[in-house]
């Protein structure tokens, strides 16, 4: 098949997906909700596969789909050790960790206002600090197991989530302060009857943000030392044996996990935050 040919049945292929998913969107319902992003990811996906046979695309560059697939199901057990590494030991322990301390941090910081000045500006100068250089030293600090890793990420969902909670606790206005007055609450009663429960949104809004940040951390904290095993242990020792079908299969999998981790979370907001208009629609 010449190039021009396989230029318009790309074209043609794309044309087509297009069109089916604006007759999905306008049929509305369950299928205009459901249909689209599966059918535009399939169809991502089927390019993807055309072009690298079409074009014969050496799989050290980019492996086709079906090779990542192939790789997917020979490599199970590889790659749910890699996930329990990565994510259930590094990314999960130092994302609890590191949202239960920025939760409790952000309400020490509401109840005295010269934390405030004193604490964020440290958050933010922590935040800004670079993955890359921070490590190494997590490293040499909690040893190559999962420890370091928790730490890294400890690191990168701390201030995200602290600011969240912190702006969720503001969030309520006078008239509502100055019920919680007349009734003469306490601030522990004011806390829990009134500023957490307006704060919720925010919290699962810095709670959605940390899923990714700390599986991003995890796994690039691996580069730096890990045991034989791991995401990122994985795709860097992949990437030096060129073997390109396994780091995709790596990554496809951090992808899934990624986006079941942000799932859960939102459901979680869904079920916590029903009353709230956003979840109303």
């Amino acid at each position: 098949m010449s190039t021009g040919v396989a230029l318009l049945v790309l074209l043609l292929a794309w044309v087509g997906a297009w069109w089916l998913n604006i007759r999905a969107v306008r049929a509305g319902g369950w299928l205009g909700r459901i249909f689209p992003p599966v059918f535009f990811g399939a169809t991502l996906l089927l390019l993807w596969e055309l072009a690298v046979r079409v074009f014969h695309v050496s799989p050290v560059l980019l492996p086709a789909p079906s090779a990542i697939a192939v790789r997917l199901v020979a490599s199970g057990a590889v790659l749910w050790g890699d996930v329990v590494q990565t994510f259930f030991k590094g990314a999960l322990s130092g994302y609890v960790i590191g949202c239960g301390a920025a939760i409790v941090a952000g309400i020490l910081v509401d109840r005295m206002p010269f934390l405030r000045r004193g604490l964020l500006p440290v958050g933010n100068f922590v935040s800004a600090l670079p993955i890359i250089g921070m490590a190494p030293i997590m490293v040499m600090w909690f040893g190559f197991d999962w420890e370091s890793k928790a730490a890294i990420v400890v690191l990168m969902v701390f201030f995200p989530m602290l600011v969240n909670t912190v702006q969720g606790l503001a969030a309520t206005d006078a008239m509502q302060r100055d019920l919680m007055d007349t009734y003469a609450a306490s601030y522990r009663q004011s806390l829990f009857k009134l500023r957490l429960p307006a704060a919720a949104p925010f919290l699962f809004n810095g709670l959605k943000i940390c899923t990714t940040l700390a599986l991003i951390g995890a796994i690039v904290a691996e580069f730096f030392g890990s045991p034989t095993r791991g995401m990122g242990f994985r795709i860097s020792t992949e990437v030096g044996r060129l073997a390109l079908d396994m780091v995709w299969a790596e990554i496809a999998v951090a992808a899934l996990v990624g986006s079941a981790f942000y799932g859960i979370v939102a459901l979680a907001e869904r079920a916590v935050t029903f009353w709230h208009p956003a979840q109303r629609g």
